[in-house]
């Protein structure tokens, strides 16, 4: 008995005793793994830091540099260093933030001495009243400073604001499918009365000291008064402008009279622009090469165009879209825009 007592009572030696053997855990290796999370922070910590100098290092370089070494040239055809035609390219809407980016390249063409004659490529529908005369007076600054030729090349679009800068060049040349004219000036903007009283319930409260003061609102409808007193300020002057500045570009070919029966806001294709003398040539770019190249009184050229090198603005452009999206935001919605811009159906 005391045998089977002690059999039964005494807990087995090992886990041999049952016939198999316990698998033993596996030793952590946690010297590597604080090893490789060491590597992998200090990798983390070197990127950012690497990062932000190279920030730091791309915003002074651009700081410093001149307007000659911000923009890139591009080869579009090789030809003599010592005799280049430079391409400066308006492409969109013609607004404040592209006239000065074209009145940086057209001051660095200005400054290469090699540089013997301009062509503006034109893609563009028109834009403000302000950044299209700009354009055209820095064109008109280029000319009478440096006495070379300016040649307009309208590639598929350069109406409105984008003849009105062609207007400023020697020789206005358009492709054969381009759209051009659109001469006159055009305003608009929203009328909210009826979203804000009907809709939400808001009543706007104006006070002022006259009541031109505000002319035109957004919280009530233009009255005939207020129309033609836009008409008197704002859009006569303004379309007056354009006429005169076409008039003069167009003196040798146009009447001032023959000027404004086409100044009422038509479009042209390349053709009928041509019958009506408002452009000079029908052709390509290469053509417009060739008109720049006899102009200049050169034989041969390097034909180079300006292009913006890689920034770190350009790395993060959802910056330029959220700059859409600030506090002035409601006040450019609903301030009128005198605009020689040709949109169908969109007068904003």
């Amino acid at each position: 008995m005391d045998t089977n007592d002690n059999a039964f009572n005494t807990p087995p030696s090992s886990p041999q005793t049952y016939g198999y053997a316990q698998p033993q855990p596996p030793k952590k290796s946690v010297g590597w793994k604080i090893f490789f999370g060491i590597i992998l922070t200090l990798s983390i910590l070197a990127n950012i830091v690497l990062f932000i100098a190279l920030v730091i290092v791309g915003s002074v370089s651009l700081s410093g540099v001149s307007a000659k070494s911000y923009y890139n040239e591009k080869v579009v055809q090789e030809g003599p260093s010592t005799s280049k035609i430079a391409i400066i390219n308006v492409q969109g809407i013609i607004q404040n933030e592209m006239e000065k980016e074209l009145e940086a390249q057209i001051k660095s063409a200005s400054k290469d001495q090699n540089i013997k004659a301009l062509i503006f490529r034109i893609v563009s529908p028109g834009g403000s009243v302000s950044a299209s005369d700009r354009l055209y007076y820095q064109i008109k600054q280029y000319k009478a400073q440096t006495g070379k030729p300016v040649i307009a090349f309208m590639d598929t679009l350069a109406a409105s604001g984008g003849y009105y800068a062609s207007a400023a060049c020697d020789q206005i040349i358009a492709e054969p499918t381009a759209i051009t004219g659109s001469i006159g000036v055009v305003m608009g903007h929203f009328v909210l009365q009826d979203l804000l009283e009907t809709k939400l319930g808001i009543k706007p409260v104006v006070v002022k000291s006259g009541p031109k003061k505000d002319w035109p609102t957004s919280f009530e409808p233009v009255s005939d008064e207020q129309i033609a007193y836009l008409n008197e300020k704002l859009i006569m002057p303004t379309y007056e402008r354009f006429v005169g500045i076409v008039a003069e570009s167009r003196k040798d070919k146009l009447s001032e009279e023959q000027v404004r029966e086409l100044a009422d806001g038509s479009i042209y294709n390349a053709q009928e622009a041509l019958d009506k003398n408002l452009i000079d040539k029908i052709g390509y770019l290469a053509d417009a090469v060739e008109s720049a190249k006899e102009l200049a009184n050169i034989k041969k050229a390097k034909v180079v165009e300006y292009e913006k090198p890689f920034s770190f603005e350009s790395l993060f452009g959802a910056n330029s879209l959220l700059r859409h999206f600030n506090n002035n935001a409601l006040f450019e919605l609903t301030t009128p825009q005198l605009m020689y811009l040709w949109h169908p159906g969109v007068g904003l």
